[in-house]
């Protein structure tokens, strides 16, 4: 997972190396052709997020030049097919705090690094747009997902908006265009550098968890696995996790989306981890539930053991040039017939099984630089280096179990490629994970809970 420069006159600590110049230019030109001749399309990269914490660009921002420096702005203009990125000015206090940061006095450098155009100061911005008729800005960014409208006391608009309203105020006859979708459309497909990181993604999340497999015992807590998890996306060069981490033991696993992890792992219970690390950028996305006594019970084996199967089922049907519906259509006969051979111990768990079959959402979302990424992948056959999450469930509402198992995979030419296949799948398998001592163990960090 070791990241080489491309350019070895620059320090790694200034700019990502990750991707090459080429491939941000790439991209740019791709917006171009989208927002027409007469357009040009703005972006403002992130604010820090406070005194000393690491600071992580705006998706959007980082997708189409790369740069990682706080009050960064980008105009992409269609006019000309020329790029203009407008850095900062250099903080000498502030690098000799906390080293170099690329500012517009390092115009060549810059421009080498994303392959833009020009480089100017900040300041330079509200002049050069002036005369923007139609101005394409992202509406669906991260900085919406801070605005609470539930907060009544909370007047304050977003980032977003204020920053619509400001380019109003410097041109009045602007016409707002999004250019969120279009953005969210050139992700779906992953060129092989996006792969490549989705790959490193992928394993750790699959370490990670298997990890958490070893530590689990009843009696820890559900944030020490989380702490698990957290060590493994360090220690290979993570940013940390790509989002909040889904660790639900017992009766937690019923809200899909609990992240509290504050609760003692019971024997008896299975727990379900959903964790992935924010590499370079880009996250994966997984499901498992183990059984916190390391056994699963007959119950257990019977609803899981049926999840694991469908999602065995899915993974071998997908393919490119199909349709997802296609895919589930072909999965629910073959899982018909398991469920017609199939003892159930109880009738609603057979019940649950067939309703299994016609939820169609387990082809679930698409998965890259956010763990829920954006792009429609259903509505045409499926394409090579489309990355989505395989995620079948079942729910059981008489005893308030929700049962799951997910992986995230690509589209190849020739079928596909489980990114997360690192995590034990098959239920012996876990179980003898399970029976390896894990980390939490090996540095005597239970013993100051008991």
């Amino acid at each position: 997972m070791s990241k080489s420069s491309p350019n070895p006159n620059s320090s790694p600590s200034m700019f990502q190396t990750d991707f090459p110049s080429s491939e941000f230019s790439a991209r740019r030109q791709d917006v171009f052709d989208r927002i027409g001749s007469n357009a040009v399309a703005v972006l403002q990269g992130a604010s820090p997020r406070g005194e000393l914490e690491l600071f992580r660009q705006s998706n959007e921002f980082y997708y189409l030049c790369g740069i990682e420096v706080p009050y960064a702005y980008l105009l992409l203009d269609a006019r000309s097919r020329k790029t203009i990125l407008y850095l900062p000015k250099r903080n000498i206090d502030q690098e000799r705090s906390e080293g170099p940061v690329l500012n517009a006095d390092d115009t060549d450098l810059a421009e080498k690094l994303t392959g833009v155009d020009e480089v100017r100061r900040t300041e330079e911005f509200s002049a050069d747009i002036a005369d923007a008729e139609t101005v394409y800005v992202p509406q669906g960014s991260e900085s919406e997902k801070h605005h609470n409208p539930l907060d009544l006391l909370d007047t304050h608009p977003t980032r977003e908006t204020r920053f619509i309203q400001r380019l109003k105020d410097f041109c009045p006859q602007v016409k707002i265009q999004d250019l969120s979708s279009i953005i969210f459309s050139l992700r779906t497909l992953k060129s092989p550098n996006e792969i490549k990181l989705m790959q490193c993604a992928g394993q750790l999340t699959g370490l990670a968890v298997t990890e958490s497999m070893r530590c689990t015992k009843p009696g820890i807590m559900e944030f020490q696995l989380r702490s698990v998890a957290d060590f493994i996306f360090l220690a290979n060069g993570a940013k940390g996790g790509g989002y909040p981490a889904i660790i639900a033991g017992g009766a937690n696993a019923w809200y899909g989306h609990y992240f509290r992890n504050n609760c003692e792992l019971q024997d008896g219970d299975l727990v379900l981890m959903d964790y992935a690390p924010d590499y370079g950028y880009y996250t994966s996305d997984i499901g498992r539930m183990w059984p916190i006594n390391g056994e699963y019970t007959a119950w257990q084996r019977e609803l899981y053991g049926f999840i694991v199967e469908y999602h065995k089922t899915l993974l071998k049907l997908i393919r490119p040039d199909v349709l997802a519906s296609q895919i589930m259509d072909e999965a629910a006969i073959t899982m018909e017939d398991l469920i017609n051979r199939t003892n159930f111990s109880k009738d609603y768990y057979e019940k649950a099984a067939r309703k299994a079959l016609e939820f169609r959402g387990h082809l679930s979302h698409t998965v890259g630089m956010d763990v829920h990424d954006r792009g429609d992948y259903r509505s045409q056959p499926l394409v090579t280096g489309t990355v989505f999450s395989v995620d079948p469930m079942m729910w059981i509402p008489e005893e308030k179990l929700y049962i799951r198992v997910e992986d995230t995979v690509i589209v190849t030419e020739n079928g596909m490629e489980n990114l997360t296949q690192l995590a034990p799948l098959e239920l012996d398998d876990v179980e003898i994970v399970m029976k390896e001592k894990g980390i939490l163990e090996n540095h005597h960090l239970i013993k100051y809970f008991e």
